[in-house]
């Protein structure tokens, strides 16, 4: 049985515990959304988080943590439960694809009164979502944020290329996980022990008490959804779309925090997908893959509030 709580201490156990968090709840789409504030509500800055697939916010608070800025006041950040993980409710009545997470972030960010002076970042499958409601699309506006960063972005269809036919093969084993008896389907789905490969194939660090940490991070966190439907949806909705989509309509200024050992999109399409944007700089994070908000959360938040105007102290 996967455990419901931390196990491992965190390596940044001293920057989690300096860190100022409120949680709230607000309802976004008809869904009972819960989120977390980090910082002062008048701070100038406010930065919105979109956490990846079968994760929830904690899995960004190691980069919060790391930015100087929430603590100086000049930083706020906010970050949500996607609808269907974490503690917020799944959507009813509406598929848990692209489409219906982007129309939530742009009603959840008017409901909580973000300006057009919001930043949001998106990691991973957070990066799509993040990346499809600034560039908007039929009968749906995009939203009016001035910047947009992306951690790991997916930069490249899931199903093709190289890495194919195991996001296929990932595909069938959550199709047949949705699909079996729940006795049978939901213990396969929150298996420790494929939770525990794919933790392992993602983390590049040989630091042993950091890795420990990041598997019984997967271990707690990756469980915690709504029900079977849910996560069939939104892998259905992570491997059929990428980033590049919708890249050609984004105006606004966009940082891309690529890595270099990165099993999920490789660079050369990294630098393929800067090119599609309209103002893009891409910056890379070497030593480590697809889980730099774990790994690498210093670097990043250094490489954040850079691009935001905050700079960070040394």
């Amino acid at each position: 049985m996967l455990p419901s709580t931390p196990t491992v201490p965190s390596p940044y156990a001293e920057r989690f515990a300096a860190l100022p968090a409120e949680e709230r709840s607000i309802t976004a789409l008809g869904v009972d959304t819960h989120y977390w504030v980090y910082g002062r509500d008048d701070a100038p800055t406010t930065l919105l988080v979109v956490h990846g697939f079968r994760g929830d916010h904690h899995g960004l608070e190691p980069i919060v943590a790391f930015l100087d800025g929430i603590q100086e006041g000049s930083l706020r950040v906010i970050a949500p439960d996607l609808p269907g993980f974490g503690v917020s409710a799944p959507f009813r009545g509406r598929e848990h694809s692209v489409p219906s997470y982007a129309k939530w972030l742009v009603d959840f960010c008017q409901k909580i009164g973000a300006g057009a002076d919001l930043v949001i970042l998106g990691h991973s499958f957070g990066s799509i979502v993040a990346a499809a409601t600034l560039a908007g699309g039929t009968g749906r506006p995009a939203l009016p944020a001035a910047k947009l960063i992306l951690v790991n972005p997916i930069a490249a269809p899931a199903l093709k290329g190289p890495r194919g036919v195991f996001s296929r093969l990932a595909v069938l084993f959550y199709w047949a996980g949705a699909r079996v008896p729940e006795a049978i389907g939901e213990p396969a789905l929150k298996s420790r022990l494929v939770t525990r490969v794919i933790s392992e194939a993602m983390a590049k660090t040989k630091d042993k008490p950091l890795r420990a940490w990041i598997n019984d991070q997967h271990d707690v966190y990756f469980s915690k959804y709504a029900d079977r439907q849910v996560v069939l949806e939104s892998f259905k909705a992570s491997v059929s779309t990428d980033v590049s989509t919708y890249a050609g309509d984004i105006e606004q200024p966009v940082l891309l925090i690529a890595a270099d050992k990165d099993d999920v999109t490789a660079l050369p399409a990294q630098y393929a997908l800067q090119k599609l944007f309209a103002n893009a700089q891409l910056d890379v994070i070497h030593g480590v893959g697809h889980l730099i908000h774990y790994e690498k959360p210093r670097e990043a938040a250094v490489l954040v509030e850079d691009f935001v105007g905050l700079g960070v102290a040394p």
